[in-house]
């Protein structure tokens, strides 16, 4: 007669992409999960996101790649200009129909959010708002505010930087401040001088230590970055010093003038932890490896460790702690690399602008800087590795999509 296995179960603090796609993929594993978000709705700040490659494989996986991207185009490169309108650097990215090569999604963290919410929903994970966790048992139990414990096979803090699951356990190893930071948003979309390119096409423009990013996001939407030192007092100051940033800008007049009071400018961190888990408790996302945006591979590598995760517990049923130390032995070392290559590759925001170009230009060290960015953006799952490549099901191609 065969055993029947015991539903095993996962509580998870935190409701972001690596949290809800976590829970996806143990839900779709036959696992019951629970996610708790200490907001009073699962909703992503009003920003964009780039997603390459393996973030595109990883939301494919657990069926919300289709959603996410519907209607989008891939951006076809990315341009870097100075002040005087001269090419700092620039990068191509793989067509949306190729059958190799890094593609690149520009999208709302809200659609992506909603696109991994819905899957979580389709595999029923249960989400439970207003939910706040303040730290974790290592036996298997997560602490909520107001003296609740639920206790778990497994159980996940993915509650950010800031994470205090990670930091009852005393997993912290070192987190570090970097020197800038950036306001990030979301602007309407109008057709004057700065909105009248191709919305394939990524931009950026360098003022002395600012940067502003521009991305074609989706509908009337355009998302912005703009980057400057936390010493910056009218760079970084919120609401948005609109006039400083103008005179920095004045080409962008227009979108800078659409900007509106409600910003927050965010100093970036790079964190990293002694161990990713301890006994049954496991730390994902940003709470284990946040980093400086230089490869744009924030979300895609906590979405693919998620992945990787659920696909090791899955192999592994027998010992969580031990499945644990094996997914943090096979995926912690390409987190580090990138966090590292994101901080070789980040703006350098303390140099003159001829060194920046000289950085980006020399031939043979722009190959092992590119070199350097592919290895994040070309990697996969653990134990997803003949995932097919994702298409759009418009495209037709008469291979299988999807999960």
């Amino acid at each position: 007669m065969r055993e029947v296995r015991k539903q095993r179960t996962v509580e998870i603090a935190g409701a972001g992409f690596a949290g809800l796609t976590l829970a996806t993929a143990l839900a779709q594993r036959g696992w019951k999960a629970r996610v708790h978000e200490r907001a009073g709705e699962v909703r992503a700040f009003g920003a964009g996101i780039w997603v390459f490659e393996n973030g595109i494989q990883a939301l494919s996986a657990i069926g919300a790649a289709d959603e996410a991207f519907a209607g989008r185009r891939a951006a076809s490169e990315f341009v870097n200009w100075d002040a005087q309108g001269r090419v700092l650097y620039h990068v191509k990215y793989a067509d949306l129909d190729s059958p190799s090569g890094i593609r690149v999604f520009i999208i709302t963290r809200q659609r992506l959010l909603m696109a991994i919410h819905h899957a979580a929903q389709r595999a029923g994970v249960e989400v439970v708002t207003g939910s706040k966790a303040i730290g974790a048992d290592p036996s298997g139990a997560l602490l909520l505010e107001g003296g609740g414990r639920v206790e778990a096979d497994l159980v996940v803090g993915a509650d950010g930087v800031h994470s205090r699951v990670r930091d009852s356990l005393g997993l912290l190893r070192s987190r570090k401040e970097h020197v800038d930071g950036a306001i990030r948003l979301l602007v309407p979309h109008l057709s004057d001088y700065a909105d009248t390119w191709n919305d394939d096409i990524l931009r950026s423009w360098w003022s002395g230590s600012r940067r502003v990013l521009y991305n074609p996001c989706e509908g009337n939407q355009v998302y912005l970055c703009l980057t400057s030192q936390t010493r910056d007092r009218e760079g970084s100051a919120t609401p948005l010093d609109k006039d400083s940033w103008i005179r920095s800008f004045p080409n962008l007049a227009s979108l800078i003038g659409r900007i509106g009071d409600d910003v927050r400018y965010d100093a970036f961190v790079t964190t990293k932890l002694h161990r990713w888990s301890e006994g049954r408790v496991a730390i994902i996302g940003d709470a284990a490896h946040s980093m400086v945006p230089g490869l744009g591979q924030g979300c895609g590598i906590s979405l693919i460790n998620a992945l990787s995760l659920a696909n090791i517990l899955d192999s592994e049923p027998s010992d969580i702690p031990a499945a644990l130390t094996l997914w943090e032995r096979k995926t912690r070392p390409t987190a580090e690399k990138t966090q590292y290559w994101s901080s070789i590759v980040w703006p350098k925001t303390r140099w003159p602008l001829s060194a920046v170009r000289l950085f980006y230009n020399v031939p043979l060290w722009d190959s092992w800087i590119m070199s350097g960015r592919n290895v994040a953006a070309r990697s996969l799952p653990v134990g997803a590795e003949g995932l097919q490549r994702w298409y759009p099901l418009a495209m037709n191609r008469g291979v299988a999509h999807g999960a």
